[in-house]
């Protein structure tokens, strides 16, 4: 009987075991993985409400996602790669979701409704470390896509080599894996012996991608068997169709070796006890050696051919006897089938009796309402041409409407743009709007030219020009220091310098009329007292506020009104050389050189050719 080890997460592989068990094999659930779910914020989960399509990866993701209990369009599309997850989708949700044929990545993606998916909102439910195929084909296909990764799976805890250790001890002969995160949770850090003996044992996989990851840990692909699916009556057809490992028989010593052996020796002990040996007359002593010497040979040609004629009669006997059964056997297995085939055959007759009932009754409907039905199919069609090539004037004025409000009224000239690129794919796929179309390019053009106004970097920088204001210095005056001079006023005795005693007898002289004298104990009062100082401060920062509040209310003629004067009270009341100072003025001067435009001269020409094709 063949042990199969089932390596899914916990809870999950209960059923399969179960079911082979009931097929006769050993079955061992040995969870190499666990689920860590993750916690997500309201803001996280957000995407969901406006969601167009939701798709789910598998049941594990739609698990999750239930614990967090989150606020769900149920009105979007849903997505299941397979029928279990979809399943859980209904249980969960209550709402029925789409399943491809085939249950994969690829299989999702050959959904017709996946096809056309441009500007679609679709959320992707998966866990952390997928394949990234679905999201990178659907952004492909020009989709608003949101991941919500709200799970991972991780090794559990334990060496894998003390994990194939007890799978040798139980002689475990098949294991049942489900992703390629399983593959690298069993093969990692493996010593080569242990390898060796993993890579005999026989895989039983979900999808050929994780047949193509086993290839790479050296699995021989004789060993690898893809189910259709990982569900668990995919992997236990997998399993008992083709892949049960024969039961060697016991060797057993043939009856008749046992048989030949007895007739043997009662045939000598016969032949030791008969009457003639024991009338023999008594004859010399060489005559009895003679004699003893050839009967001795006869009695061992007559041994020889009596087990020889007794082994072919018992063998002869045996397998008459075989024959016999078989053909008794036989026999009654032809009885059976006779009556089986005779029921199958009256089924049969049964069936094709009320099929050919059902095709008259068929024929006779269908031969009732052709011609209603044809009056139908041809109306739906001249409908559906008309639904086709008609176009519906309110939706194109709406347009329209909803582009001139986002121009005027938000100054939102992105929206406006997107809004016309709308209005001109509608357009397209009607003839005789040629006109139209061409007003609506030219308007995306000029709103295309018009550059935002990058009004909170503005704002930014006059709260940085705002925090320095109490860091400027005040311009002061700047007193000279007093020189010390020493006076030599004694006069020379020599004749030639008469000239100088002429001048020190002068300078004494004045000194007796004007004396300047130094006072270091009265202060010098500043030209700006400290409520001026403090005055101007607020006055500085009362501008840069006004300009802020003008950048917010867009009016551009305060903004810059605001900035000048703010310019003129650093420039006349501060020191210039100070780095605080040339700081502030710098950036007030780059301020002023701002462009706002908060109202440019924008006409939609579109809206004129709109007007004159509604009426």
């Amino acid at each position: 009987m063949s042990h199969i080890l089932i390596t899914r997460p916990e809870g999950k592989g209960a059923d399969l075991a179960e079911k082979l068990l009931q097929g006769g094999y050993q079955a061992t659930l040995f969870p190499v993985l666990t689920l860590d779910y993750f916690t997500l914020q309201s803001a996280q989960l957000t995407p969901l409400l406006n969601a167009d399509k939701i798709i789910f990866i598998s049941q594990d993701a739609v698990k999750a996602l239930l614990a967090l209990k989150p606020d769900i369009n149920t009105k979007a599309q849903f997505y299941a790669v397979g029928e279990k997850t979809a399943e859980a989708i209904w249980q969960g949700f209550g709402v029925r979701a789409a399943v491809p044929k085939q249950h994969d990545s690829e299989g999702l993606l050959a959904l017709q409704s996946l096809q056309q998916i441009d500007g679609q909102n679709i959320v992707l439910v998966k866990g952390k470390d997928g394949r990234p195929t679905i999201a990178k084909i659907l952004k492909q296909r020009s989709a608003f896509l949101n991941n919500l990764v709200i799970y991972q799976r991780a090794p559990i805890e334990g060496e894998p080599s003390n994990w194939l250790d007890h799978w040798q001890s139980l002689n475990v002969k098949g294991i049942v894996i489900t992703s390629n995160a399983a593959v690298d949770a069993i093969f990692n850090q493996l010593p080569l012996k242990q390898l060796e003996w993993l890579r005999q044992c026989q895989f039983y996989v979900a999808s050929s991608r994780i047949c193509e990851h086993l290839k790479l840990q050296h699995v021989n692909s004789e060993n690898i068997h893809i189910a259709a699916g990982a569900s668990d009556s995919a992997m236990f057809t997998c399993i008992s169709q083709g892949n049960t490992m024969s039961e060697h028989a016991k060797p057993t010593t043939p009856a008749a070796e046992v048989k030949t052996a007895s007739s043997t020796n009662q045939t000598a002990k016969s032949a030791a006890t008969s009457p003639a040996a024991k009338k023999e007359p008594m004859m010399n002593q060489n005559n009895k050696q003679k004699i003893s010497k050839t009967g001795s040979l006869a009695l061992l040609i007559s041994l020889i051919v009596a087990s020889g004629v007794g082994y072919q009669f018992y063998q002869k006997f045996n397998t008459e006897q075989q024959a016999n059964q078989l053909v008794t056997q036989l026999s009654a297995d032809n009885q059976l089938l006779s009556k089986e085939l005779q029921a199958v055959k009256a089924a049969q007759q049964t069936l094709q009796q009320a099929l050919f009932n059902s095709e008259q009754k068929v024929a006779a409907s269908l031969a009732e309402n052709a011609d209603n039905t044809a009056k139908q199919l041809e109306s739906a069609l001249q409908r559906a041409q008309q639904q086709a090539y008609s176009l519906n004037p309110h939706e194109v004025t709406s347009l329209q409407r909803m582009a001139e409000f986002k121009l005027w009224a938000e100054k939102d000239y992105k929206g406006a743009a997107a809004v016309l690129a709308r209005l001109d794919a509608l357009l397209a796929e009607h003839p005789g709007t040629g006109a139209i179309r061409q007003a609506i390019h030219s308007d995306m053009q000029a709103l295309s030219i018009v550059k935002p106004i990058p009004a909170e970097a503005i704002y930014l920088q006059l709260h940085g020009v705002l925090e320095q204001i109490d860091k400027l210095d005040f311009n002061a005056v700047a007193l000279p220091q007093v020189a010390i001079t020493t006076k030599q006023d004694a006069l020379s005795e020599d004749v030639s310098d008469w000239q100088q005693n002429v001048a020190k007898t002068w300078e004494q002289l004045q000194d007796n009329f004007i004396k300047i004298r130094q006072r270091e104990d009265i202060a010098i009062e500043p030209l700006l007292t400290e409520q001026e100082r403090h005055l101007i401060k607020q006055r500085l920062s009362l501008y840069l506020s006004q300009a802020q509040d003008a950048l917010l209310t867009k009016q551009a003629s305060i903004y810059f009104t605001a900035l000048n004067q703010a310019h003129v009270l650093v420039s006349d009341y501060f020191k210039q050389d100070d780095p605080h100072t040339q700081s502030v003025l710098k950036t007030l001067a780059g301020l002023n050189k701002e462009s706002l435009n908060f109202n440019p001269e924008i006409t939609l020409k579109s809206t004129e050719q709109v007007k004159e094709w509604a009426q």
